[in-house]
């Protein structure tokens, strides 16, 4: 299934991932796909807000991982960008595994790791602020979100 939204700023943005967290399940893996700037770690910081957390999340780059503990499901925020040579074997694929929520930013780098149902969401720039989000996944746990988002989404 897919669907496109659009966002016309991290407001948006923000909410429509605080609205996606309560669809998100122990072992959900969120595979996070756009340029630099494009919005990935603001996505995940609605995430974190609709689950619950209230810790600041900010983006891993150079730690390559985060955990926030304290909501209603653990969230791993991965981001995969410093991988891009290959070598993803550094123990990431636990935290998938891990039953919790994994949020991977620059998720081709690990692509190995990531689930077939997988959530794939790619957000692109339009302007300044504006962004489209674009989400497909075979995962039908996912699907009443799809249809909820639908009725009130944003564009």
């Amino acid at each position: 299934m897919k669907i496109k939204l659009i966002s016309k700023n991290t407001n948006d943005t923000k909410s429509i991932a605080s609205k996606l967290a309560p669809f998100l399940f122990e072992g959900s893996v969120v595979a996070l796909a756009g340029d630099l700037g494009a919005g990935k770690t603001t996505f995940t910081s609605g995430i974190a807000q609709g689950l619950g957390i209230s810790e600041h999340v900010i983006s891993p780059t150079f730690n390559l991982l985060r955990e926030y503990r304290h909501g209603r499901i653990p969230l791993f925020h991965i981001d995969a960008y410093r991988l891009e040579d290959g070598n993803a074997d550094i123990g990431l694929e636990e935290y998938i595994d891990d039953g919790g929520i994994s949020v991977v930013e620059w998720p081709q780098f690990i692509a190995v790791f990531i689930p077939a149902n997988a959530l794939k969401i790619t957000i692109k720039i339009i302007s300044n602020n504006k962004r489209t989000l674009e989400f497909e996944t075979s995962e039908e746990r996912y699907y009443p979100f799809f249809e909820i988002i639908k009725e009130v989404a944003l564009c």
